[in-house]
């Protein structure tokens, strides 16, 4: 809408945004970059700061997208490796729903850089007013209370629309945070990173990773080696038979039949277990009968749906069925 183009910046060798063609593309046009960190392939971006130093050295912001912070909670600050603005994904981390599940929803945070052309109204502390008196209270009404107003930042865009956002939604994350504590944050990280790398170990000589590095919260592996006719759709199919919920597939697109798994840090060592098995079975039936693949799933009351037209004209009502 501003009359800029968006430039596409591949991945290196180790899946890495590629720095030396970033430095190629970084001159004066430069507005920004948007990052997510650790990246869609599950690995934490190795030259972060150089990358960073880069797109400021020519003038431009660092946009996070903070759908990975599952990873990196209580252990990465993004604002202290130079991000200037993120966007915290509520649904993918902090227990709230989203889609056809809730409505998404989410706070966006800003570094000095840009405060004074935040959106308004924000909160701020009233002149003579005391922080300390909000979090320490006082037997005395009239003493050491804080104060706060609503001001336009100098240099504002203006009003939001929606000026609370999806409420609900947030108050639940907020429950969440404040239940689960730094520490609780902390190792809700710790232990998705555990799982994953967990995971990746169990399977990566039938599934191995795309990039044989220790990833973060998920990994990124490929079906591509699989019995000829064998795709990636089918083994995530079968999986249901195996009452798994399918991990993503076919994302992110730079890697062909595409396997995205995401243990996160809910599922006990007896589940990860059990569906590195799975998998196992599955490759393992890949060659010996792959039509029960390309079949599948066989228990559910329905197989293969045109998921195209089931997006596009969505049947939303329930049915009935009657079993004699």
């Amino acid at each position: 809408m501003a009359g800029y183009q968006a430039v596409e910046v591949p991945s290196d060798e180790r899946g890495n945004i590629d720095l030396a063609r970033l430095k190629e593309l970084c001159d004066e046009t430069v507005a920004g970059i948007m990052i997510t960190n650790p990246n869609t392939l599950g690995l934490f971006e190795e030259q972060i700061l150089q990358v960073i130093e880069t797109i400021h050295g020519c003038g431009g912001l660092v946009y996070g997208d903070g759908a990975n912070l599952n990873a990196i909670m209580g252990v990465v600050k993004p604002g202290d490796l130079g991000f200037d603005v993120m966007h915290f994904n509520l649904h993918k981390t902090f227990s709230t729903p989203h889609g056809g599940g809730g409505p998404g929803a989410g706070p966006v945070g800003a570094g000095a850089a840009l405060k004074n052309f935040l959106p308004g109204p924000v909160v701020a502390l009233a002149a003579g007013g005391s922080a300390a008196g909000a979090s320490a209270g006082s037997a005395d009404p009239g003493q050491n209370q804080a104060v706060y107003t609503l001001v336009q930042p100098s240099q504002s865009i203006g009003r939001l629309k929606s000026f609370n956002g999806n409420f609900g939604v947030l108050v639940r994350a907020y429950t969440y945070f404040i239940t689960m504590g730094g520490n609780g944050l902390r190792d809700a990280s710790e232990n998705a990173v555990l799982s994953a790398n967990y995971l990746m170990s169990l399977v990566k000589d039938i599934l191995p990773p795309w990039y044989e590095r220790s990833c973060m919260h998920e990994f990124v592996t490929s079906a591509q080696n699989l019995a000829d006719g064998i795709h990636t759709m089918d083994l995530a199919k079968r999986l249901i038979d195996y009452g798994f919920h399918p991990p993503t597939v076919y994302f992110p697109l730079i890697v062909p039949e595409a396997l995205m798994v995401e243990p996160t840090e809910t599922e006990s060592v007896e589940i990860i277990d059990a569906f590195a098995a799975a998998l196992r079975s599955i490759v393992h039936e890949s060659e010996t009968d792959p039509e029960l693949l390309h079949e599948a799933p066989h228990r559910e009351m329905v197989s293969r749906l045109d998921e195209v037209l089931a997006v596009k004209k969505p049947v939303l009502k329930s049915i009935r069925t009657e079993r004699l």
